[in-house]
């Protein structure tokens, strides 16, 4: 397998994770992982169960800080930062949690307006009106005044959508955006995602298990196996990538060493308690 950590010819990067190890405890999550994402990019991260996917994307919000190695973002280095100051850095970025991260005791909109009222500047009003348009662009009008107790797990991942692209961030990061959601709505989030895309031009980090859905919407995908960034290739096509444990993995039909291993991996650690 090729280690995958280029990005664009002469782009700037706004992600560049550089030889970056993580162990949580005795468990190696990270070994020497390298990763550039080039600024406006569209790239896409897919491989094993625990293989780090999420790691890697807390690392680059500065949820977690790695062992060793250099994670830079937005032209910031993370290594040693404070939550104090990571406060501005992480106004640009638009982050979906896998496990969702809303406040339980506040309303849809308010969830979704949090990043708004955070960054400061805008007028009620104004406030309102966004919220509104980013919960009918996930189908969620009508919902505005529910507490998230009463939601669904879908649902909840959708009000998670609105919240991440609200403040139109620099830098998108979208954990698992189509879990638990059927596939309609599976297709109207990745057509709402790739409007948003071609109306900001964010850089966007996804993690996804659904593989098609992933592919259709990034630029490039990126396998993560054994703590590194494996491989690295085109989106269109990955499931005739020319590495055979990618095409293995895409295809789900897993073999060997692969499939054992993988299946008796702890989860991921979960998200540290911080504001989203």
């Amino acid at each position: 397998m090729t280690e995958g950590d280029r990005s664009s010819p002469g782009a700037a990067a706004a992600i560049r994770i550089t030889e970056v190890h993580k162990s949580f405890g005795r468990r190696r999550v990270l070994a020497g992982a390298s990763l550039e994402v080039a600024r406006g990019a569209r790239v896409g991260l897919i491989g094993p169960a625990a293989a780090g996917k999420s790691v890697l994307c807390k690392l680059v919000c500065g949820l977690e800080q790695p062992d060793r190695g250099a994670v830079e973002v937005l032209g910031e280095a993370l290594a040693g930062r404070g939550e104090a100051s990571l406060g501005p850095l992480r106004r640009r970025i638009g982050m979906l949690f896998q496990s969702y991260a809303l406040f339980d005791f506040l309303t849809v909109e308010e969830n979704v307006a949090f990043p708004l009222e955070q960054r400061g500047g805008h007028e009620p009003d104004a406030i309102a009106a966004r919220v509104a348009e980013r919960l009918r662009a996930v189908g969620l009008a009508g919902s505005e005044r529910k507490l998230v107790t009463e939601l669904s797990g879908g649902m909840k991942k959708r009000v998670g959508i609105a919240r991440a692209t609200v403040a139109d961030p620099e830098l998108l990061i979208y954990d698992e955006p189509s879990a638990g959601l059927d596939p309609v709505t599976t297709q109207k989030i990745y057509d709402l995602l790739a409007a948003d895309h071609a109306r900001t031009g964010a850089t966007v980090l996804a993690v996804s298990s659904d593989v098609v859905a992933l592919a259709q919407f990034v630029d490039e995908i990126a396998f993560v196996y054994r703590g590194r960034v494996a491989y690295r290739g085109p989106a269109a096509g990955i499931a005739d990538a020319p590495d055979p444990v990618v095409r293995q993995f895409v295809r789900g039909e897993l073999e060997g060493p692969l499939e054992r291993e993988e299946a008796a991996a702890p989860e991921e650690p979960p998200t540290p308690e911080v504001s989203p």
